[in-house]
């Protein structure tokens, strides 16, 4: 496995400057010899003349948050992470690295989760490149290789958990995002490592249920919702009737038997736990009646 080695070049300004000069001047008296007749001072100062300009081809740039890895003849030299104007051998090849945060979002995925129900889901992964060589040489294209390593651990992500938990302090898709997405995090670092590439961060973007379960799903969320508003309205007028019955009973406004308590309680549950307004019933007669 290869590995980053960062490397120095020498800085282009100088480089360009003499290499300047150093054209100029062989040209110039290249040119004077020739006037001259003088064919081995033309010839010998012209050599130096292309050499400098070929020298020339060593100049490149680097920008900010960007890495150049060179190579001679296949062999890696090296890479340089100095952003200005460099130069080095000019037989040196220097290949272009984006070390910028990078982001993609996945397409959405058709997978069954960990109950067996289809569903769909998409992510967000951001990531940069950390070591230019792995991305080089460990891999053919590193930018398809984190696209498709990342679908690939969406894939597993959600076949490892359910779409939604039935029970208490279970981990969901739905519900548990914080730890599913590190997870997910986790899961696209171990498979991009090899590539030089650093996952940042890795978030579930888009989860549904697939179509042609969809309404049935969303009928069965309707009842749970339903079952525990229920619930809640049962606690709350038992609590309510609770409260009456002490009042009147610590207050002695009126004195109830047990049957006058159990009409009570039936009469308040059906007012407090009925879906419509009760209408009321007026009594004009005794209290016995």
């Amino acid at each position: 496995m290869i590995r980053e080695q960062e490397t120095s070049a020498i800085s282009g300004w100088p480089a360009l400057w003499l290499l300047l000069g150093v054209a100029g001047f062989c040209g110039y008296t290249a040119l004077h010899a020739l006037k001259a007749e003088d064919w081995i001072f033309s010839l010998g100062f012209g050599f130096f003349f292309f050499v400098a300009i070929a020298c020339l081809g060593g100049l490149f740039v680097v920008n900010p948050n960007q890495a150049r890895v060179l190579q001679l003849f296949g062999a890696y030299r090296g890479t340089v992470r100095v952003a200005g104007l460099r130069w080095a051998n000019p037989f040196l090849t220097k290949r272009t690295i984006s070390t910028r945060v990078r982001n993609f979002e996945s397409a959405k995925l058709k997978v069954n989760d960990n109950d067996g129900n289809p569903i769909e889901i998409a992510a967000v992964v951001v990531w940069k490149v950390v070591d230019t060589a792995e991305a080089c040489f460990e891999v053919d294209d590193y930018d398809n290789y984190v696209r498709v390593q990342s679908e690939a651990a969406v894939r597993n992500l959600a076949t490892r958990y359910p779409y939604d938990s039935h029970e208490e302090h279970q981990v969901s898709l739905r519900g548990s995002t914080a730890s599913v997405a590190g997870d997910l995090k986790t899961e696209i670092q171990d498979r991009l490592a090899k590539a030089g590439v650093q996952a940042i961060e890795a978030r579930i973007s888009h989860l549904a249920y697939a179509p042609e379960i969809a309404a049935a799903m969303l009928q069965r969320q309707q009842a749970g919702a339903i079952i525990a508003a229920r619930q809640k309205i049962v606690e709350g007028a038992v609590g309510m009737v609770e409260m009456a019955l002490e009042r009147l009973s610590s207050q002695k406004i009126v004195e109830l038997d047990e049957d006058r308590k159990a009409a009570m309680v039936s009469n308040l549950l059906v007012v407090l736990c009925g879906e419509r307004a009760a209408q009321p019933v007026l009594n004009t007669g005794t209290i016995h009646q």
